[in-house]
């Protein structure tokens, strides 16, 4: 939307240009300003080599866990918001990208540069085997059918692969290392996953500018014309879906790597409703969508809701005596969240990215905003 207004008395004058993701100095500014300003937090804090103490170290971890969650929900968005495919088991390909990896850098001896790509290249084929009822389904029985691999995969990695997996008891993961260069710290990993989200984000975004993005577009809005158009829908879609599971192998490999640790209670079906609200919140059909969808749902999570809860446990009891206090105060957390998820529904449909996109439109279109 907004890349193709230019502000006023700007025009293009060569085809560079007119392709280009940033098509004025300002966007270029902007977008390579903030990303060296994201290479720097580190650097800021005080476990960083100059003892700043500007930024607080809690805030890496923050990052980087936005970082991995928006590849996650990436995926999702190239299956959702541009196919117009629906998806219950995206957790699930994160399992398989998360415990492939493992596997390969444990049993195999594999380095982390290595079990990357491959992990993820063998979740998007897993991803293509889920795929397949896409050719006879669509909707809520395309649902019902990626459902299945949120009770599949988690039941193979528990029981038939236990002797890799380590069943439903705590996987450790090798430290990634580089020319001897061990990345356990996190302000480390830091600059593993943060240059490989902006890399992915900006593939996706490109992905939707060729061909195969403006298939999926016409896939999503009308198949049937697209199919009489001369269009593979079904080899579109299954593409779709591959694209979708390695992005969930990618991050589902980092968060292995990342925490040094694994686990299947990370990827449950409670899981996969919470990266479609952060799709959902973000605004699915927006290259942004992820990237604010993830930071919302984590500043909601982590502070809006915590900062909330105290108060309304003071009144809720005396409020509601028929049920227990401790009840109460389990179900808060949620409750807010569905309520929050609620309310973007009805006043946001379209999510925070399309607001974004809005606002943007209206600053290049200054001072002619308002016709």
């Amino acid at each position: 939307m907004s890349a193709n207004i230019r502000p006023a008395g700007v025009f293009d004058t060569k085809y560079a240009q007119d392709i280009a993701l940033n098509r004025t100095t300002f966007d270029r500014l902007l977008a390579n300003g903030l990303f060296i300003l994201l290479l720097l937090i580190p650097l800021l804090t005080i476990e960083g080599p100059f003892a700043l103490n500007l930024i607080p170290q809690l805030w890496i971890g923050t990052i980087i866990r936005i970082a991995i969650f928006a590849i996650a929900v990436q995926g999702l968005n190239i299956l959702i918001g541009y196919t117009g495919q629906i998806s219950l088991g995206h957790a699930a390909f994160m399992a398989v990208g998360a415990y492939t990896s493992a596997v390969l850098s444990r049993e195999l001896g594999l380095s982390f540069w290595i079990a990357l790509p491959l992990s993820a290249l063998f979740t998007g084929v897993v991803g293509l085997i889920f795929g397949l009822p896409s050719l006879r389904v669509k909707g809520f029985y395309l649902a019902m059918a990626t459902l299945a691999a949120q009770f599949i995969i988690p039941w193979l990695l528990r029981y038939p692969l236990e002797p890799l997996t380590n069943g439903s008891r705590p996987l450790d993961v090798p430290i990634p290392t580089l020319f001897g260069i061990s990345f356990a710290h996190e302000s480390a990993m830091y600059y593993i996953i943060i240059p490989l989200a902006v890399f992915m984000m900006l593939a996706a975004r490109n992905i939707m500018r060729t061909r195969l993005g403006r298939a999926f577009v016409s896939i999503r809005d009308n198949d049937l014309a697209a199919e009489l158009l001369g269009i593979n829908v079904f080899n579109y879609k299954l593409q779709a879906f591959f694209l979708s599971s390695l992005y969930a192998g990618v991050a589902g490999c980092l968060l292995a790597f990342e925490s040094n640790s694994l686990s299947l209670d990370k990827f449950l079906l409670d899981r996969s409703i919470e990266l479609l609200a952060m799709l959902v919140i973000g605004g699915a059909g927006f290259s942004l969508a992820p990237l604010f969808g993830v930071a919302f749902v984590n500043l909601l999570q982590q502070n809006i809701i915590p900062a909330l809860i105290p108060g309304l446990i003071t009144f809720l009891p005396a409020l509601l005596p028929f049920i227990d206090p401790v009840n109460i105060y389990a179900a808060l957390s949620p409750l807010l969240f569905g309520l929050a998820l609620m309310i973007f529904l009805i006043a946001a449909p379209r999510g925070i990215a399309h607001r974004w996109e809005i606002f943007k439109i209206a600053w290049k279109r200054r001072p002619y905003s308002n016709l």
